[in-house]
């Protein structure tokens, strides 16, 4: 394949899976040959397994993970980004590895569009809470073009046989993997939140956009704000009223367990916090936050925030904020819905692929 096909078959991804998320309202505007079919039927069994399989991919994740991807995939967008790199034929065709987590739905999808999207060949180690959605969506992608299948494997076992090596883990897997593909060229990726700054004049239709950011995947993504930034002397009524109203969360066993015991810790510990029955918010630096819970900052001025967000770049993955005050922000209710163009840890994965 030149890089044209490559690219080529990608939009048509991006199309189809745009047509997965329109047959819930109708739309089978797209037509789809016999094997495009049936691979999305097949990637409609793969979301039923991986909700069965994981209780955190509810039924509403699945349905947020898959808009996500028709959004990146759009097809002006993956045009525009694929022009700015030099996407010659290579003279060497590496095998790429890719370790990817499995706290949010396809979370490895991005690498797995820069790897093959560049001419290289995809290894990918399957995270057990996740190993039904990827391999589905790449059957797929082959069914749009067959000339991908020996550039795509999978594996739940130990990974072998590569050239380079792209890892997503916590804070604590990255030290393995600094241990292990060391030697290897690599990027490796630890554990990153999401912050929110907030003026205190957001509106009710605002903080309904913050709570999707904080509260999509329950929390778990590295997209999920997790920390807030509030002015001093912030009123949190009209916000715990607006993150109350989540019946998903309250009658979701996983996350009210999680909510209890924190609640409990709090109480025993008599540590001041607000409570709204859905989240625990309390007053803490920290910018990871534990299931159920969200942490806060009051601060003076802009210009602090500004401040800190530069001292912990390396922690954080996105900062969320209506203020055009805010260096680097993205709107309130943007953060689950990243662009092509905004690599994980701010590492361009497609320059690091095509250097190799």
């Amino acid at each position: 394949m030149n890089p044209n096909d490559r690219l080529a078959a990608f939009i048509r991804l991006g199309k189809i899976v745009s047509y997965l998320q329109s047959t819930y309202n109708h739309d089978n505007s797209l037509v789809l040959n016999p094997n495009e079919l049936k691979a999305t039927e097949e990637l409609s069994v793969a979301i039923s397994s991986a909700i069965q399989n994981n209780p955190w991919f509810t039924v509403q994740n699945m349905d947020q993970a898959i808009n996500g991807l028709s959004v990146l995939l759009q097809e002006e967008a993956l045009e525009r980004w694929f022009g700015q790199y030099n996407c010659r034929e290579k003279q060497k065709i590496n095998r790429v590895g890719v370790v990817m987590a499995g706290n949010i739905p396809a979370v490895g999808f991005h690498d797995f569009l820069c790897v093959l999207i560049t001419g290289n060949i995809f290894v990918g180690k399957l995270a057990t809470n996740d190993r039904f959605l990827l391999p589905a969506i790449a059957q797929v992608l082959i069914a749009i073009n067959n000339r991908f299948i020996p550039f795509i494997s999978f594996t739940t076992e130990r990974l072998t046989g590569f050239d380079a090596v792209i890892a997503t883990g916590s804070t604590n897997t990255s030290r393995y993997f600094e241990y292990y593909f060391g030697k290897y060229p690599n990027i490796i990726r630890s554990n990153r939140n999401s912050v929110a700054i907030l003026t205190g004049d957001e509106t009710s239709e605002e903080l309904q956009l913050l709570a999707t950011d904080v509260f999509s995947y329950f929390g778990l993504g590295c997209r999920n704000v997790s920390l807030i930034f509030v002015p001093e002397e912030y009123n949190f009524g009209n916000l715990l009223e607006i993150f109350s109203d989540k019946p998903e969360l309250f009658n979701h066993s996983k996350y009210f367990n999680n909510y209890e015991y924190n609640k409990a810790i709090l109480l025993i510990n008599s540590i001041k916090h607000f409570d709204n029955n859905s989240v625990l918010l309390k007053e803490d630096a920290s910018i990871s936050s534990a299931v159920s819970m969200l942490h806060y900052q009051f601060y003076n001025n802009l210009n602090e925030v500004n401040q800190w967000i530069v001292l912990n770049k390396d922690k954080i993955q996105c900062v969320v904020s209506k203020s055009p005050e805010i260096n680097g922000s993205i709107p309130l209710g943007k953060s689950q819905y990243p662009d092509v163009t905004d690599y994980a840890d701010g590492i361009d994965t497609m320059d690091f692929l095509l250097n190799l």
